[in-house]
């Protein structure tokens, strides 16, 4: 069971680019890429909050629960 970032996916719906994110969001680059490759262990509520308004989505299409 694992829990899939669709934060790439999201990104190229809203012509966004990660950089551009990362300056909206106040959030290092670094950690954004963690997050974007799923290999980050947890994330802030505050954080994905902030994610969610600069991207106008909800936290659903961002984070995805898979069973494999």
């Amino acid at each position: 069971m694992a829990i899939v970032v669709n934060l790439d996916v999201m990104l190229a719906r809203r012509k966004m680019s990660l950089t551009e994110l990362s300056e909206r969001v106040e959030i290092t680059m670094s950690n954004l890429s963690i997050l974007k490759t799923g290999k980050a262990k947890a994330i802030r509520f505050e954080t994905l909050e902030a994610i969610c308004v600069a991207l106008d989505c909800q936290p659903g299409d961002i984070l995805e629960f898979s069973a494999d």
